[in-house]
């Protein structure tokens, strides 16, 4: 065989996880490879009838300290590491009697499953693994004459390798797998770290691991000429990630994160009240409640119907065939929502181009979960902004106090801003954006723009939509200029953190202009 293949003889097959051990054991016995196994695994192959050689007797040693200590030894770990071209290892291997493992399936104690559970500490240190990495790592750093296993899914290639071409495995696969293998322990190891960390209630480690897996390939990334890869992390989240793709091409980058802008918008609003939310390059152009989805669709798209072709539709209810007729009047790039019914799923199928993503349920937004930027150099490392406020929470700072239908809007229009690019100005009434100002250097722009699109959308000489409406600020006003703009589109209540030292002249501009104003003293920026 080309490709420097190497002639598998003995196999070491040491598993929690028996998936397909059996089936592997009985097809390496079929092509004359003898077996080496432990415990549990060597009981399991046995019984099925096959000649298995113990651990135990090969080392000379029984399984000691309740199963801590079984192959860590010379006879085990000689065998994985020895180089069969080194002639002063073949020596050392030849005075100990140490024979070659040629191939080695093993995986490790299940870990973060028994953390998940909620064992006890003393249980979760139980699972960690010693001597399965032990041998993984062996067995990969020795990659020129060692294969290692250490996925029931790996199996199926191996053993093609070995049925065509007569027990030889390619250099190829070899590395492949042990590269695969080094970042299955590392992983396994950041997972204890992690763990370790959580338990000490440590919320900045001195050193810090991030693991993706199943990684994606994607076509290219924000641009033609960018490489991408779509990792996944351990999170269960609900979200673009865990999502059933249901129909439509593949995913790109700007799609992952816009979908994942869009799903995490809609968090905000539970699954009480019917809503929508409009997604177009991270930022929403529309977003509403309403007594049905449909209602709350065409209102959300009242906003701003210009931006939303080519958009993110999210909501939070499944989806029927009312609705789906009405999100494929216009071009959409991605719709995701918990569920969606057969007459939606037949009615998107027509759209073959549009991506339909089933998260089956809506994710927690008080979550606190970790996020990660990178900068050149280094990693940012925050909590998920989870925070949010109540009615009792706010503090009515104007003369004047919002209606009840004011401070629901209110609340509703700060719940949006906090999901729009900073500097970020939000108008609402009747739980429906009207105007919506984002990513600007200067709130006053925000603001100005935010209005200006509500104009734009007018037709049939309708009243300008902000007029009546109230507006949210994501942080506070540092002049009174951005608040005298809103008050000139016709805003009658604002709400934002407040906390500048100009605080007093912004609310004395507010009484002096009749609108109610209410501080949250919590600050949402989002870049």
């Amino acid at each position: 065989m080309n490709d420097n293949g190497v002639c598998i003889t003995r196999a070491l097959l040491s598993v929690y996880d028996k998936t397909r051990l059996v089936e592997f054991a009985k097809q390496l016995k079929k092509l004359g490879i003898e077996l080496i196994s432990t415990g549990g695994s060597a009981r399991q192959i046995k019984d099925a009838g096959l000649s298995v050689v113990d651990v135990e007797d090969l080392t000379g040693y029984p399984e000691m300290m309740a199963g801590r200590v079984k192959t860590l030894h010379p006879a085990i770990h000689g065998g994985l590491l020895f180089r069969r071209n080194d002639i002063n290892d073949i020596s050392d291997a030849n005075k100990h009697g140490i024979n070659p493992i040629d191939l080695v399936y093993i995986n490790l104690y299940p870990f973060e499953e028994t953390v998940e559970s909620g064992a006890s500490l003393e249980e979760c240190v139980e699972k960690i693994d010693i001597g399965g990495p032990a041998m993984l790592r062996a067995a990969a750093k020795n990659a020129e004459f060692v294969t290692v296993c250490t996925e029931a899914n790996d199996l199926k290639k191996v053993i093609g390798e070995l049925e065509a071409n007569d027990r030889y495995i390619s250099e190829s696969t070899r590395r492949r797998l042990a590269a695969k293998t080094f970042a299955k322990v590392a992983s396994y190891d950041a997972a204890i770290a992690d763990w370790y960390e959580t338990e000490l209630g440590n919320n900045s480690p001195e050193i810090v691991n991030f693991i993706g897996v199943s990684g994606r390939p994607l076509r290219y990334g924000e641009n033609p000429h960018q490489n991408a890869t779509f990792y996944l992390t351990k999170s269960d989240r609900a979200g673009v990630a865990t999502a059933e793709q249901i129909q439509g091409k593949a995913l790109s980058y700007n799609n992952i994160n816009d979908a994942d802008a869009a799903f995490e918008l809609i968090s905000e609003f539970g699954i009480e009240i019917p809503t929508v939310a409009i997604i177009k390059h991270g930022n929403p152009c529309g977003v509403a409640q309403g007594q049905t989805l449909i209602e709350a669709h065409n209102r959300a798209l009242e906003c701003d119907s210009t931006s939303a072709f080519g958009g993110i539709v999210a909501a939070n209810r499944e989806l029927d065939g009312e609705i789906a007729k009405e999100i494929t009047k216009i071009f959409t790039e991605v719709v995701i929502a918990p569920r969606a019914d057969a007459k939606a799923k037949e009615i998107f199928a027509k759209r073959k181009n549009l991506r339909l993503l089933l998260t089956e349920k809506v994710p927690d937004p008080l979550s606190k979960e970790k996020i990660i930027k990178s900068v050149a150099g280094g990693l940012l490392v925050q909590e998920r902004d989870g925070g949010q406020i109540t009615r009792d929470q706010l503090n009515v700072v104007s003369q004047i106090a919002p209606t009840e239908d004011q401070f629901d809007d209110l609340l509703f229009a700060w719940r949006v801003a906090k999901h729009v690019k900073s500097n970020a100005i939000v108008y609402a009434k009747k739980l429906a954006t009207v105007g919506i100002g984002a990513g600007q250097m200067s709130r006053i722009d925000s603001s100005r723009i935010a209005a200006q699109k509500a104009t734009e959308m007018v037709k049939n000489n309708e009243i300008t939509p902000t007029i009546g409406s109230v507006a949210a600020s994501d942080a506070f006003f540092p002049f009174p200029d951005a608040l005298q703009k809103i008050v000139s589109a016709g805003a009658k209540a604002v709400i934002q953190p407040g906390g500048s030292i100009r605080d007093n002249e912004v609310i004395s501009a507010a009484n002096e202009s009749g609108i109610a104003m209410v501080f949250t003293g919590m600050r949402h920026f989002r870049h």
